[in-house]
């Protein structure tokens, strides 16, 4: 067991904005029912970006409460190595390598009592409330009811800080119930939208067609599996959809741009009777007719919230390869160089995943 300092380097959001680096914050104290890990690494999301810009649905305003507790640290997408143990911990080892879902369930409303731990009632999640800190810091606690799963020895750090963000995108892909004989348009050819390319590809859709405004993300989306790549800044992506169908339209329109023109281009996009999911988070809110929805085309309108049930999954897939992952992590920053990091994560430089390493 190696001794943990008192005090370690951490990224603290105080408020809109307000993100300090603090060179001596105070170290989780492990309870009797916690674990401890060394961080190894922590993946840049679009939301941790979208929180620091001062979005309101993280930071409230006159519609909506504050969802964050600050000060916190942020991050969700992190994995390390068990350093200390809580007396009551039985199950996992010092030493051993692992990760958790965002969420952390609270294991007594209704919705984890039904197994549906994901929308726990009171919806902790890591790196995002002061009483569950994220992995932008040397250490992190992981509480009783976190849902850890076991990370191989031999998975390279740019593959396992992908099982987070594949996670929340084989939920999406699965809440699309693809069947062969589907077009599939998945809108959106970041990390997320990659990783469900991959994972789309494995459901062996009639087609699969991907969308995005950059060219090297299309480059990607065909590598990943895409039958087909378009750019919505240059092309009528909904005229060449609707000819690729025989005027009917796409069966299935994943969005994952959180653009609010994306999801009119896939209301516009998808066939009566076809099914949209809407996975991205957005930093304003996305306004349409609601009339096509019901009167013109009786859709079915799903949502996508973070990975239920898929880490198990998606480590065995990263792990074999079947879930393709080379050249999304582009990039890793120190944490002194956190500014850097949001920056490139921002994908003005063309970098997919970027990540702050320990």
């Amino acid at each position: 067991m190696c001794t943990i300092p008192k005090t370690m380097k951490a990224l603290v959001a105080y408020g809109k904005g307000d993100y300090r680096l603090e060179m001596e914050y105070p170290t989780p104290v492990c309870g009797p029912d916690d674990i401890i890990i060394k961080t190894e690494g922590c993946g840049v999301c679009a939301g941790d970006l979208k929180c620091h810009h001062g979005a309101a649905m993280f930071w409230g305003d006159d519609v909506q409460p504050a969802w964050v507790e600050p000060p916190f640290i942020p991050g969700h997408e992190f994995l390390g190595r068990v350093v200390e143990l809580g007396e009551n911990v039985k199950d996992f080892k010092l030493g051993e390598r692992i990760t958790a879902d965002q969420i952390v369930p609270c294991g007594e409303c209704r919705f984890c009592k039904s197994g549906k731990y994901w929308m726990c009632q009171p919806h902790a999640t890591f790196g995002f409330q002061k009483g569950n800190n994220g992995g932008m810091a040397e250490y992190v606690r992981y509480p009783k009811t976190a849902v850890i799963s076991r990370v191989p020895e031999n998975m390279c750090l740019e593959k396992a800080l992908l099982i987070e963000p594949y996670g929340c995108s084989k939920h999406a892909v699965d809440r699309a119930q693809i069947r062969n004989e589907d077009v599939v348009v998945i809108s959106g050819a970041g990390t997320l939208g990659l990783g469900m390319v991959t994972y789309a590809r494995m459901q062996n859709p009639s087609k699969l067609i991907v969308l995005d405004m950059m060219d090297a993300r299309l480059e990607k989306a065909k590598e990943f599996g895409a039958d087909i790549v378009m750019n919505p800044g240059r092309e009528d992506v909904v005229g060449k959809v609707m000819q690729l169908t025989d005027g009917y339209g796409c069966d299935i329109y994943i969005e994952a741009t959180g653009h609010p023109s994306s999801v009119q281009q896939g209301l516009d996009m998808v066939r009566k009777l076809g099914r949209f999911v809407e996975f991205s988070v957005f930093g304003e809110p996305a306004t349409i007719d609601w009339s096509i929805i019901g009167d013109r085309k009786e859709l079915d309108v799903l949502g996508a919230h973070l990975s239920p049930y898929c880490y198990p999954f998606v480590i065995e897939n990263i792990a074999s390869g079947k879930l393709k992952t080379d050249g999304i992590v582009s990039k890793m920053f120190p944490v002194e160089e956190w500014e850097k990091a949001f920056e490139y994560a921002s994908g003005k430089y063309g970098d997919l995943k970027v990540a702050i390493r320990f």
